[in-house]
């Protein structure tokens, strides 16, 4: 194979490398909004749902009042029931007693709905609490993965970018020029495998002598669709197996 062109090929393996370990660094700000914006939820449900519990205590809280109230003011018309002289007086305490009863029944059915909604609010707040945790526990794991992985990466991007300099030191100056102003244009790809006829990023047929130029390997060919510059690889021999295989049980496969 042409040496220049064996040094573009490793060189584009660099650069792809390069390319990927700098745009998931370049990633990790959005990552640790995503675990921020996660953990800010889980805060928020948590909150929401004490909230919810603290109005259904506190409508509990005022309901008992007015049921205080009220049993206050039965025990007065109780006491006035007992020096009543006339029968109509009488009646008169009797309906306001009965009132009195029946708004505490009405008041002490609405405390043990507040109860049991604030048992199943409890409850919620649990759960809510317990998610906040968990949640917690999750993405500050996911965060020592992502140092890390970040910390990997930038340890790949200094080693591949020192590579790349030793190696494009030796390579000679018009080449690498190419591969530089093809790879701006074509987002960092500049080196392209020709395969069946065909350029495999592009996917636009090779004219027959271009293909066949590219099939040696023995000079700087580019596509003339996307300028990539192309290289061959070649069929890997048969396998000992496929070489003693009898002709009629190869033409069946």
């Amino acid at each position: 194979m042409n040496r220049d062109l064996e040094r573009l090929i490793a060189l584009q393996r660099l650069d792809s490398t390069a390319h990927a370990a700098a745009r998931r660094i370049a990633e990790e700000p959005d990552v640790q909004m995503a675990f921020d914006a996660r953990i800010e939820d889980a805060r928020t449900k948590v909150a929401a749902a004490r909230e919810r519990l603290a109005q259904v205590q506190a409508a509990r809280r005022a309901v008992e009042k007015d049921v205080a109230m009220h049993q206050g003011r039965l025990s007065k018309f109780r006491e006035q029931a007992m020096a009543v002289k006339t029968n109509q007086e009488f009646h008169a305490i009797q309906h306001e007693i009965a009132f009195a009863e029946s708004g505490i029944r009405g008041l002490e059915d609405r405390i043990l709905e507040n109860m049991l909604e604030g048992d199943e609010l409890t409850s919620a707040v649990k759960v809510a609490e317990a998610t906040l945790v968990s949640e917690q526990q999750a993405i500050e794991a996911a965060r020592l993965a992502l140092a890390a992985e970040v910390a990997e990466f930038k340890a790949s991007l200094e080693r591949v970018t020192k590579e790349r300099a030793e190696l494009t030191a030796n390579m000679d100056p018009r080449v690498l020029a190419v591969f530089e102003m093809v790879a701006r244009r074509r987002n960092g790809v500049a080196v392209a495998e020709a395969k069946d006829g065909i350029c495999t990023i592009c996917h636009v047929r090779l004219r027959p002598q271009v293909f066949n130029t590219v099939r040696r390997n023995e000079e700087i060919v580019q596509c003339d669709t996307c300028n990539r510059i192309l290289y061959f690889v070649p069929a890997a021999p048969k396998g000992i197996d496929e070489l003693v295989r009898p002709p009629d049980e190869q033409i069946q496969r």
